[in-house]
């Protein structure tokens, strides 16, 4: 029987992350990121958490200077649709939102996604202060485009040939995702529709050891030969990865 759940370790279920998450990647004007960064961290984690939500962890991607990239969570899609009335209805939001749009060229980059036999798992982490650079650590989120219809398939392939290939090769995985397609009752915040997407999230100590990961796949001939053919076979269109660089308030 095919497998419809990735296997994680078991863990309490407070410890896991978010049924509900969006990944949000923002185009901003040149020259703009930081200013950003610097409105978010210092002005919109506590006080989007204070609404019911929890703010994941945001980023600059490392390929891309003039876009930032973060990720919320809710309960469900009740939970969210009255986080982000709130929020967006509030006195922070209010106060803060010209700046913050000033910087942006586009916001409308959105994935709603849900976990694949568990979320993030963020039990232990803290904030840092913002403002402090933070080195080393870079998330890589690496995103299959799905075929329709292709996703039982894949979650199956991907749970037994690569999963233990990760494991192995030392980038185990944070946590997986699939497309959420329930309605969008906030409409306000387009989410994309035109999508069917499983994203892999994984962790490394810094780029060049992500570099070492990648060439050790290149040189691998189960995956090379056998594991990423398979793969494509169930893709629309080549596989994307974010490089991601958490700010100093990012819990991810």
């Amino acid at each position: 029987m095919m497998s419809e759940h990735l296997t994680v370790p078991p863990r309490a279920a407070a410890e896991l992350c978010s049924p509900v998450v969006e990944l949000r990647q923002y185009t901003l004007h040149q020259g703009q990121r930081d200013v950003l960064i610097d409105i978010f961290d210092s002005h919109l984690v506590e006080s989007q958490e204070a609404c019911g939500m929890k703010i994941i962890g945001q980023f600059r991607d490392l390929d891309r200077p003039d876009h930032f990239v973060w990720l919320r969570g809710f309960d469900d899609m009740a939970a969210r649709k009255a986080a982000l009335e709130a929020f967006y209805g509030g006195p922070v939001w209010a106060a803060h939102k010209d700046a913050a749009n000033r910087t942006m060229i586009d916001s409308d980059d959105v994935l709603l996604l849900r976990p694949v036999g568990g979320g993030f798992d963020l039990s232990g982490k803290a904030r840092g202060m913002a403002g402090l650079v933070q080195p080393g650590a870079m998330i890589v989120a690496t995103m299959f485009h799905l075929r329709p219809a292709a996703e039982a398939e894949f979650l199956a392939l991907f749970e037994s040939d690569v999963v233990p290939l990760l494991a192995r090769l030392g980038a185990p995985l944070l946590a997986t995702f699939v497309t959420e397609h329930a309605e969008n009752t906030f409409p306000r915040l387009p989410v994309r529709d035109d999508v069917n997407v499983f994203i892999a999230f994984s962790a490394f100590e810094n780029a060049e050891a992500h570099g070492r990961h990648q060439a050790a796949l290149a040189a691998e001939p189960s995956w090379v030969e056998g594991v990423l053919p398979r793969l494509h076979g169930h893709l629309a269109q080549p596989i994307e990865r974010l490089r991601l660089m958490p700010t100093s308030r990012s819990l991810l």
